[in-house]
């Protein structure tokens, strides 16, 4: 009996562990940073550009997603001429700042699989929908195709003015904001 007790006490820990650490993301590895050429690193919004030799994590996987996910905002044009770069991954086309659409990291980007679809952000005291349109590259940057502009953590919903607008953040604050959202 007391045997059989310990065995189970090791398989219990045993799927505890595994569950632990399916749930946890980790780095995929990183690139260096490469300095953009004169006039090719869009600084719109206060858009980062890479450093020449700065070490850049990468990731192919986000934090779980929950009922209430957390998740970092930060803002981005998807316009045409916009420190997004080129036309959205989900339709190949540029939009509006005036409406609300947001790119996920990579790993809740989920190869396009959230594509068109609408998700609800909290922040601020309030909640808007958005639909997702882009990925915020997880994997890759400090390129052309990226603007020169450093790879997305892997928390990151990048997100429209009208997104911060309808969250009532000032301008002035905008950039960063914690925030969580749901499907």
């Amino acid at each position: 009996m007391k045997n059989f007790r310990f065995v189970l006490f090791l398989v219990l820990l045993a799927t505890t562990s595994l569950e632990i650490n399916a749930q946890t993301c980790k780095p995929s590895g990183g690139i260096r940073g490469r300095k953009p050429p004169p006039g090719e690193c869009n600084r719109e919004n206060n858009s980062d550009c890479c450093v020449q030799g700065k070490f850049y994590t990468t990731y192919t996987c986000s934090p779980p997603v929950t009922g209430d996910t957390k998740a970092t905002l930060t803002i981005n044009s998807f316009q045409k001429g916009g420190d997004g770069g080129g036309p959205s991954e989900c339709d190949n086309q540029y939009h509006s700042d005036d409406t609300p659409v947001v790119a996920l990291s990579t790993g809740w980007y989920k190869g396009g699989d959230r594509c068109h679809k609408y998700i609800t952000i909290n922040g601020n005291g309030r909640s808007v929908k958005a639909m997702v349109v882009d990925e915020c590259d997880s994997t890759m940057g400090c390129d052309g195709d990226h603007d020169y502009q450093p790879p997305c953590p892997n928390n990151i919903v990048d997100a429209s003015k009208a997104v911060w607008k309808a969250l009532g953040v000032s301008e002035d604050n905008w950039g960063d904001l914690d925030i969580t959202w749901s499907e």
